[in-house]
C-alpha cells in the first residue's frame, strides 16, 4: 500500500494478537472476539472519535475464510443505514499483494452488545424502539437480497441513546441469485426451526422465521397438538404478524419513518458473489483490489463525506463507553409523536400477561 512503509503504521500485542495499524488509531484495547476476527476499540485521531478496529482472524486460511473475508467487506462497503454498522476505514499494513496477509476494518464503535441490554429492566418505550430499529434493519438487508444468518445478541449493538445496529457479515448471503446454501449456519441457540429440521430456505426466510410463521398464522390440529400446552394456548390467542407488515404492529409503529422503514436498497457491487468458487491467491487478489479501492476513494474525499454523521453522532455522545445503564430515548422520539400510543397498548399488554 502506498502508506504501508513504516512510517504510518506501528504494531501493538493485544491478548495472544498483533495488531499492525495505522498510526491515527491510539489506545487499542480488546472488547471482543469470534470465529472471524479480534475487535479493539480504539481512538481515531483524525476524526477525533472512537471506533472499533476488527482484524479478520486468518483470513487467508482456506477458501472459506477468503470468501467470508470478500463477502463481509463487498457488503459493509455498499450499505448505508442507520441500523447497519457503519464502515469507516479498511487497510492493510502489507505493502503489495504479494506480502498481503492481514486484513483490518475500522467500524463505528457501540457501547454495549444486546446480551448485555436485555438484562437490564428496560421500559417499553425502549423495548419497542429496539424492536422497532432491529426490523428496519433487517429489512434494509432484505430489500437487496442480503440475508444475514447469524442474527443474535451479540451480532446487535446499541449506543446510551439507545440507537441499534446489526454487525458481522461473514455468514451473510446475497440471495438474488439461486444459489443453494447450507443449512449449516447461525449459532446454534438462535437457528430458525426450518433450519434445525433441514428445511431449505431462501431470500429473508432464515432470518425472520417466515416459514413457522406462516405456519402458525393459521396452524393445523395436528401442529397443535403437538406442542406443549403452555404454547399452545400461547399461540392460539395471539396474532401472528408476517416480517414486511411487523412494522406496522402498534408496538412500533409509533417509531414509524418512511426515511428509516422504506430506506433505498444497497447496491450490491458483486452480483455474482455467491457463485464466485476461486482459489485462495484469487479471493486475496480480489479482497486486495477491494481495498485499493477504498483507498482511492479516501484519497478522493469520497469517504469522508459518507463519515461525516459518524463524526457527528459521536460528537454529541456525552456518555463514557458502556455507560448504557441510563439509556434513553429522549434524542430519538420525535417532538410530534404520541408515545402515549405505547403507554396505552403496553397497559393492554401488561393486563392480558
Amino acid at each position: 500500500m502506498s502508506e504501508a512503509d513504516g512510517q504510518f503504521y506501528y504494531s501493538v500485542q493485544v491478548g495472544d494478537s498483533t495488531f499492525t495499524v495505522l498510526k491515527r488509531y491510539e489506545q487499542l484495547r480488546a472488547i471482543g472476539s469470534g470465529a472471524q476476527g479480534i475487535v479493539c476499540s480504539a481512538l481515531d485521531t483524525d476524526l477525533g472519535i472512537p471506533v472499533a478496529v476488527k482484524k479478520l482472524c486468518r483470513p487467508f486460511q482456506n477458501q472459506t475464510h477468503a470468501k467470508r473475508a470478500y463477502r463481509e467487506l463487498v457488503l459493509l462497503k455498499c450499505v448505508n443505514h442507520k441500523n447497519i454498522i457503519r464502515l469507516i476505514n479498511v487497510f492493510t499494513p502489507q505493502k503489495s499483494l504479494e506480502e498481503f496477509q492481514d486484513l483490518y476494518l475500522v467500524m463505528e464503535l457501540m457501547d454495549a452488545s444486546l446480551c448485555q441490554v436485555i438484562h437490564m429492566d428496560l421500559d417499553h418505550e425502549r423495548m419497542s424502539y429496539l424492536l422497532y430499529q432491529i426490523l428496519c434493519g433487517i429489512r434494509h438487508l432484505h430489500s437487496a437480497g442480503i440475508i444475514h444468518r447469524d442474527l443474535k445478541p451479540s451480532n446487535i449493538v446499541v449506543k446510551s441513546d439507545c440507537t441499534l445496529k446489526i454487525l458481522d457479515f461473514g455468514l451473510a448471503r446475497t440471495a438474488c441469485t439461486n444459489f443453494m446454501m447450507t443449512p449449516y449456519v447461525v449459532t446454534r441457540y438462535y437457528r430458525a426451526p426450518e433450519v434445525i429440521l433441514g428445511m431449505k430456505y431462501k431470500e429473508n426466510d432464515i432470518d425472520q422465521w417466515n416459514k413457522v410463521i406462516e405456519v402458525l398464522g393459521t396452524p393445523s390440529l395436528e401442529f397443535m397438538n403437538r406442542l406443549m400446552e403452555t404454547v399452545r394456548n400461547y399461540v392460539m390467542n395471539k396474532p401472528q404478524y408476517p416480517g414486511k407488515e411487523a412494522l406496522n404492529h402498534p408496538y412500533i409503529h409509533v417509531w414509524y419513518d418512511p426515511g428509516e422503514a422504506d430506506a433505498p436498497p444497497p447496491q450490491i457491487s458483486d452480483k455474482q458473489l455467491e457463485e464466485r468458487e476461486h482459489s485462495i491467491e484469487h479471493w486475496k487478489e480480489l479482497i486486495y483490489e477491494e481495498v485499493i479501492d477504498w483507498e482511492e476513494r479516501n484519497k478522493n474525499g469520497l469517504m469522508k463525506e459518507d463519515c461525516s454523521d459518524v463524526v457527528s453522532g459521536s460528537a454529541s455522545q456525552s456518555s463514557s463507553a458502556n455507560d448504557i445503564s441510563s439509556m434513553s430515548t429522549e434524542h430519538t422520539l420525535a417532538s410530534d409523536t404520541d408515545s402515549s400510543s405505547i403507554d396505552t397498548l403496553t397497559g393492554a399488554l401488561d393486563e392480558s400477561q
